[in-house]
Formats: structure tokens, sequence, C-alpha cells
């Protein structure tokens, strides 16, 4: 069984963070809420996503997975406002998830899951924590954008800094320890390279979160982290870096 309802634009937040890295999922349905776990093609990134029941209208659910072609979703999206409720009834019979939008139904056939993996978070300890607005990390970004292909992340016990430099203009965010919600930082300088295609792509998907919070390391993989749905979700991203040969 599974029969949930919830309003637009908490689904529209977890379809962005989930198509960020791929375009199938296995959703994991538990009577506390959902999750699910999944690595992009490349195995460079990784999704982590949990959304309680209280992020929902109303919900009732079994323990079972749900395979889910996330294009097909964000087709569904585009003909609902941010207010309008979503309703979600598992069809077992023809394998298929009933979505309705007040009077519009799809019946969207389930993907096969037997060949999907389940993905381990890897256990990873970071020097450097730093809580941003998200706002303030989301204007970085999309300045970094129209110059480089990549960006760096620097932590210092004072500072965070975001660059990216391009083959003529370089882009600079510096926030000190008073700018940001939080800062911790027990290493001189810890700094990384990323691709600015994912990670951008990951910081794009905290819109509307207040803060994100960024886990640092020299040449590792960074960790991002957020709420949704009103504290109701979290959402962690990981990224590997991006080494630049000497």
């Amino acid at each position: 069984m599974f029969e949930a309802r919830c309003k637009a634009d908490v689904l529209r937040t977890v379809i962005d963070a989930i198509s960020t890295l791929v375009d199938e999922v296995k959703l994991k349905v538990g009577k506390d809420g959902l999750s699910l776990r999944a690595v992009d093609a490349a195995r460079v990134a990784m999704l982590d996503l949990t959304l309680s029941k209280g992020a929902f209208v109303t919900y009732k659910a079994e323990d079972r997975e749900l395979g889910l072609d996330v294009d097909k979703l964000k087709e569904v999206l585009k003909l609902a406002q941010s207010e309008d409720e979503i309703t979600f009834t598992l069809d077992e019979e023809g394998n298929r998830l009933v979505i309705r939008i007040g009077n519009l139904v799809r019946r969207m056939s389930l993907v096969d899951t037997s060949a999907m993996a389940d993905a381990q978070m890897p256990k990873l300890e970071f020097p450097a924590t730093i809580a941003i607005p998200a706002s303030e990390l989301e204007r970085g970004v999309r300045a970094s954008e129209a110059v480089a292909d990549h960006i760096e992340l620097r932590a210092t016990p004072q500072q965070f800094e975001l660059a990216a430099a391009g083959d003529t203009d370089v882009v600079n965010l510096a926030l000190d320890k008073k700018q940001l919600t939080n800062l911790r930082c027990s290493e001189n300088e810890v700094r990384s390279l990323f691709s600015l295609d994912y990670f951008g792509h990951m910081v794009k998907a905290a819109k509307g979160a207040s803060d994100v919070t960024i886990s640092l390391r020299t040449n590792y993989p960074v960790k991002l982290d957020f709420d949704i749905a009103g504290g109701n979700g979290h959402v962690t991203f990981l990224l590997a870096p991006r080494i630049e040969s000497e």
C-alpha cells in the first residue's frame, strides 16, 4: 500500500534534487516516510535524500520499493501550480503509480528496480564545516558559471572563499566568520576544485533552503547538506574533486 498527498512545491524540491544526478531512481517507502540514494552514471556524485511523513498532507504506506522515471515526474509537475496538491496511489496489479492533480489523472508505469544497486554512503571526515546562506552561495555559483567550468572552495579558520577563473575573467566570493551562519576549520587552510556543472546543479537544488552546510577537505570530496520541506526532509550531496595535474 502507498497513498500520499503533498503540495506540488514539496515534490518539485525533491525532483530537482534527484534530477541533478539520475533519470531513474529506486524509492524506498516506509510507514514513517521515504528515502532514496543514488549515484550518477559517471560515479562522480552521490545523493542521499529523506522525506518524513510530516512533509505530506496525508501519508499511508507499507515498506516497499518503487522504481520511478524522473523525467515523467517532471512532466507531471509542469501541470501543477506550487500550491496544488498532488495525490499518489499505488496500483499494485497494474504496477503503476497513479498521480492526481485536481481532475487530471496520470497512470505512470513503474521502473524495474532489480538492476539498481544499493549505494553505500561512505564515512568521511572533514576538518572544515561551513554553514552559508543558500541565497549567498547560489549567487556566487551563478556569477562563476559565466566565467569558468570549475570552481574552487577554500576555507580557513577565519574565512570561506569561492573562486572561479576563466581565460579572461575571475569571480571571487569571500565571507568572513561573522557573515556565515557557522564556520569551523581545524587546519590553516583547506581547498579543493570541483566541476561547476555538478556543483552548480547541487546548489540550485537547495533553492528555498535557509542554509547549506559545506564539509570540506583538501583534494577530497565535498559534502553539501540542507533541509527541505520545512525541515521535514534532508538532502546530502557528495561530489568528487577535480584534481589538477602539476
